[in-house]
């Protein structure tokens, strides 16, 4: 979770992520964890800037053959 994106970020006056929105969010990553734990595997979740937490997960797991992201959209006006 990338803190930008939950800390003072407003888009046309509202929050970018609200409470509800942050509480599904919350229960989606919760069940996708639980899911892939019965199958046998698992989630790895961070708190952090990605250019950041990347770096060190990938360090931590030492192991790595692909790292795979997704860039936000942005809105165009």
């Amino acid at each position: 979770f990338d803190p930008r994106h939950y800390l003072g970020t407003h888009r046309h006056g509202f929050p970018k992520t609200g409470p509800h929105r942050l509480r599904f969010l919350l229960e989606s990553v919760r069940d996708l964890r639980e899911t892939l734990k019965k199958r046998g595997s698992t989630l790895v979740v961070r708190k952090g800037k990605p250019e950041d937490v990347v770096g060190d997960l990938i360090t931590q797991l030492g192991s790595v053959s692909a790292v795979v992201f997704h860039e936000e959209v942005r809105e165009i006006l």
